[in-house]
């Protein structure tokens, strides 16, 4: 009978392993490539053989530096002692890996079986060899893996997310918007803005359809049914800016009088992204008539096939910069693309095509009229998609954005007062027409009126005004003039001595307003409070919009059936799913399984 050698300790630095038989037998086993070897192999010689000959190493594993060395039988531990994955930890990383990798893509699940994992194959067979090739099969990437997977990233994601609002110090902002998608299934889409760590955070909270109606009570159910899930009291909620028409998301909607109902001191602000639906709105109606003419003419050139292919061969053989125009929606269309400059710009070419086919848009478009109302609209449309890319950004606040608003407002008197007296420098299209035709006086006039009328309707409907001057010290607490707080102000004392310290001044000047007030919590926590209640609310919806946009990705006419709640909450959210969490759980779910 042959001798049974037992396993050592030490041999643990060849990076083996021990597996235990039925009848006792110690058997090593390599962490590095999981070979079994005879119980004669256990020995030192035989191990530092197999290290050095089948993966370059040098044996001699540092000892020292394991706290612990586990019994022969616990491989897992071993293994984790080692900094080592077993395979099947590795073969669940890296599905996991892939899976998150193709949610951020916004893939379909099924690129995985059918492309990635047979090139993978094929380049491990070529490169690496057929040992590689066997591992790499191994790697569970189907269908309804990956889609399993991403589910399971979203709800760790969202569990990180909740845990986050219920730590807040302070209420959250909330952004909320609706959209329909391709499938004419209407999406609700809300993010949320807290604090974490010092910091404000922007996070994806949640992309759900309405099911029936998409009335103001549908959505505030939907929303109030996402707290109550998730056992969130909905006072944590300090503010909610929405986009739309008042009666669904507006501040008329049943949507925002049963959440004040439920929230009385909420504050409710509504988007200022889009102004460009508001100007179309005030629009006299000579101008409104040049502005249908515009819609008209696009649709007949986008509208017909035939139409579409000739201009653009006719754009590229005469070398027109523009080749494609956008069809008119309501809302969308004026803010892309500025179609209306591409228009004015291509005024000749597109006269030119609109004769050649004969189109009863001619005289309409040929009036002097028209040109100068088109040159007018061109130019004011150019004015606001600059003010609209100005706080399309992360982290916009409603002090920056409405200074912002307040600053294009601001321009109207001048811009009126110039154009009375017949100067046009604001407007450059409208000035180069009315230079060489002498058509101002005719449309100085309506032009005085608009704006008027304009910048009415702007302090209405976007509540443009500055801070007061008693909250300025917001912006900068240690230039503001501590006159305009009352002395029985708590706020005047602790603003005295925050600007006391130089340490704080040198914070105010390298950190992000709104992160420097996070770090004052502790120090100056009625500062703190009172200035991150100004700047938390969410002055736009344009992290929704964002949403929308990978939303066209997910809902496609492939996959029109398919529920993207979770994949695009992994593929837009900025939390990384804690994938070692993830897989402990999943191992000892098939654990108790067996």
């Amino acid at each position: 009978m042959s001798k049974k050698r037992k396993w050592e300790d030490d041999y643990v630095r060849y990076w083996f392993t021990c597996t235990t038989e039925v009848d006792g037998t110690h058997r090593p086993q390599c962490v590095l490539c999981n070979s079994v070897f005879s119980n004669a192999d256990l020995r030192p010689s035989k191990l530092s053989d197999h290290f050095n000959r089948q993966h370059g190493g040098v044996a001699g594993h540092d000892l020292k530096s394991l706290k612990h060395v586990p019994a022969p039988s616990d491989r897992s531990q071993t293994l984790n002692t080692l900094g080592v994955a077993s395979q099947e930890d590795a073969l669940l990383q890296a599905s996991y890996q892939f899976a998150y990798l193709c949610a951020k893509e916004k893939s379909p699940h099924t690129v995985a079986e059918k492309l990635v994992k047979p090139c993978a194959l094929e380049i491990a067979q070529i490169v690496l060899g057929p040992d590689a090739q066997k591992k790499l099969q191994q790697v569970p990437l189907s269908d309804d893996v990956i889609h399993s997977r991403i589910d399971e990233m979203s709800q760790d994601i969202l569990q990180q997310v909740v845990e986050d609002i219920k730590a807040s110090p302070l209420k959250v902002g909330i952004q909320l918007a609706e959209t329909s998608d391709m499938d004419d299934c209407s999406q609700l889409m809300a993010f949320v803005r807290y604090i974490k760590e010092k910091e404000v955070v922007e996070e994806f909270l949640f992309c759900e359809p309405l099911q029936l109606t998409t009335k103001g009570m549908d959505v505030f159910s939907l929303f109030r049914d996402f707290f109550l899930k998730h056992e969130i009291a909905l006072d944590v909620c300090g503010s909610v800016c929405t986009d739309g028409a008042s009666a669904m998301l507006g501040e008329n909607s049943e949507f925002i009088a049963r959440l004040k109902k439920e929230v009385p001191r909420i504050l409710i602000t509504h988007c200022l992204l889009n102004p460009h639906a508001l100007i179309t709105k005030t629009l006299p109606g000579k101008l409104k008539e040049a502005l249908l003419t515009v819609v008209r003419v696009i649709n007949f050139l986008k509208g017909r096939a035939p139409n579409h292919r000739l201009i653009q061969a006719f754009f590229e053989e005469i070398g027109v910069e523009f080749s494609v125009l956008l069809f008119h929606t309501e809302m969308r269309w004026l803010s892309r693309g500025q179609i209306l400059t591409h228009i004015f710009e291509m005024y000749e070419e597109i006269n030119q095509f609109l004769h050649h086919q004969s189109s009863n848009l001619i005289e309409g478009f040929e009036n002097k009229e028209f040109k100068v109302h088109l040159a007018y609209l061109a130019d004011l449309f150019k004015h606001v998609n600059e003010l609209s890319a100005s706080v399309q950004r992360t982290g916009m606040n409603t002090v920056s954005a409405r200074e912002k608003v307040s600053a294009f407002v601001r321009k109207f008197p001048f811009w009126q007062k110039r154009v009375g007296k017949g100067n046009f420098t604001d407007f450059p299209f409208l000035e180069e027409l009315v230079v060489s035709d002498n058509e101002g006086a005719s449309i100085a006039g309506e032009i005085v009126l608009h704006l008027q009328e304009l910048s009415s309707s702007f302090h209405g409907y976007f509540a443009v005004g500055d801070l007061d001057e008693a909250s300025k010290w917001v912006l900068d607490p240690f230039l503001f003039n501590l006159d305009f707080v009352s002395d029985g102000y708590s706020v005047k004392k602790d603003l005295a001595e925050l600007r006391a310290s130089g340490q704080i001044l040198m914070e105010f000047e390298t950190k992000k307003l709104e992160d420097f007030w996070c770090a004052q919590l502790k120090a100056f926590p009625n500062l703190a409070k009172t200035a991150l209640e100004i700047l938390t609310p969410f002055a736009t919806t344009y992290l929704c919009e964002l949403g929308f946009s990978s939303l066209l990705h997910f809902k496609t006419k492939s996959r029109n059936c398919f529920n993207m709640s979770d994949d695009i909450r992994v593929a837009i959210s900025k939390k990384v799913p804690r994938f070692s969490d993830i897989i402990e759980q999943k191992l000892q779910l098939q654990q108790r399984s067996l």
